[in-house]
């Protein structure tokens, strides 16, 4: 039972990824978003370029909140530590890496450990020029 389920999240990951592929990413970007967190920025890359995040990117987002807990500057503006345009620029690097090097089976691994991925995975579906890459 166990493997046959692995096989349905592995199906599920490669279809995502395979998904996350053919979107392209922003090639203007219009950044000084303000920000207070890492997860906010993304939230509201998200709604400025109508776009999903990578689950990676997403889950990477929530790690970099949880790298300034205790840090002196931890209630400190994400915006006024880091220039807004370098933090976007960050995200969009990362998100181009985990769109076009991650592995559906190292995904489907982190999935199959944890019942609520979904969470992770942004409900945004951009209109995709050619679906048949």
């Amino acid at each position: 039972m166990a493997d046959q389920d692995l096989n349905v999240i592995l199906r599920k990951a490669r279809m995502y990824q395979e998904y996350m592929q053919m979107v392209p990413l922003p090639t203007r970007r219009s950044s000084m978003i303000p920000c207070n967190s890492w997860m906010g920025l993304a939230a509201s890359m998200k709604e400025l370029y109508g776009q999903p995040l990578h689950y990676l990117t997403n889950l990477s987002m929530k790690q970099w909140d949880r790298l300034r807990i205790g840090a002196n500057d931890e209630d400190v503006p994400l915006d006024t530590l880091i220039d807004p345009a370098k933090a976007e620029a960050s995200i969009w690097l990362v998100e181009e890496m985990h769109r076009n090097t991650t592995s559906p089976f190292f995904i489907a691994r982190l999935w199959h450990g944890d019942p609520m991925y979904h969470v992770y995975i942004d409900a945004i579906f951009p209109e995709l020029k050619n679906p048949s890459k």
